[in-house]
């Protein structure tokens, strides 16, 4: 089995990322950004005011990657949100589950005492599997919260846990 290495994201890893990005929106059913997303703009996305990010790699290949951030300003700073990707090629190889585990323990390493995602779609039961695994609970359910290109609307999740 290959070794998954997972380092701080650089300057020049915005190009690839922006690859695996486009790979994951492209079919419509997991993130909720409009598809022509420019790299700009997907740069703000992942560069946001007060995150932080790294990138897992495969084979020395950037195949995945995780940005942390506040999930509010002030006095919800204490509880982080994310978001996740990993290109279609690293699927099931782990790296998702690496991934999970390294921001947990580094937001933790950041002071953050919870984890809330706002926007788990129900119909990616790879995502929600990982989640639930690694102790994040749903908390509440968005009827249709989510248009998925294939499925029309589906439901989201809200999920969390504590660090």
């Amino acid at each position: 089995m290959s070794a998954i290495v997972i380092r701080e994201l650089q300057g020049a890893d915005m190009r690839a990322l922006f690859g695996i990005f486009k790979e994951v929106l492209e079919p419509g059913d997991i993130f909720p950004y409009p598809l022509d997303t420019t790299f700009l703009k997907f740069s703000e996305i992942w560069l946001a005011e007060k995150s932080f990010s790294y990138v897992g790699l495969l084979d020395g290949v950037i195949c995945g990657a995780y940005y942390v951030k506040p999930q509010w300003p002030g006095r919800g700073s204490h509880v982080a949100t994310a978001t996740y990707m990993v290109g279609t090629a690293a699927r099931g190889k782990g790296i998702g589950l690496a991934l999970a585990e390294h921001s947990i323990d580094a937001a933790r390493g950041r002071g953050y005492r919870a984890m809330q995602f706002n926007l788990v779609i129900s119909t990616n039961k790879a995502a929600v599997k990982l989640w639930q695994k690694i102790g994040f609970q749903i908390i509440g359910t968005v009827p249709g919260g989510f248009e998925h290109a294939e499925l029309g609307f589906v439901d989201t999740y809200l999920m969390y846990r504590f660090l």
